[in-house]
């Protein structure tokens, strides 16, 4: 299963912790935090990636392109003589 964690990004490029809290728009709310200048997401595929200033957009397109991902087969059902073992003495 593919993963594309979101993640925010200061002006100096340097990663926002996630404990740091912002505004709609990126302004600080945590002291000592210079405020997000934009949010980042890329998929485990390799294949893609999103960086731009608004959080709520990235994050759309995130799902989306995750949703785009084949979902994994479950494993077939196994046959009731399997499950109960009916070979036991």
């Amino acid at each position: 299963m593919h993963r594309a964690p979101l993640t925010s990004h200061h002006a100096d490029n340097s990663t926002c912790p996630p404990e740091h809290k912002h505004t709609t728009s990126g302004k600080p709310l945590t002291q000592g935090c210079p405020g997000r200048a934009y949010a980042q997401a890329r998929c485990s595929c390799g294949n893609w990636q999103m960086k731009d200033a608004g959080k709520g957009y990235v994050n759309e397109s995130r799902r989306r392109h995750l949703a785009s991902h084949p979902k994994p087969t479950p494993p077939e059902p196994r046959l009731l003589g399997d499950l109960l073992r009916l070979d036991t003495p």
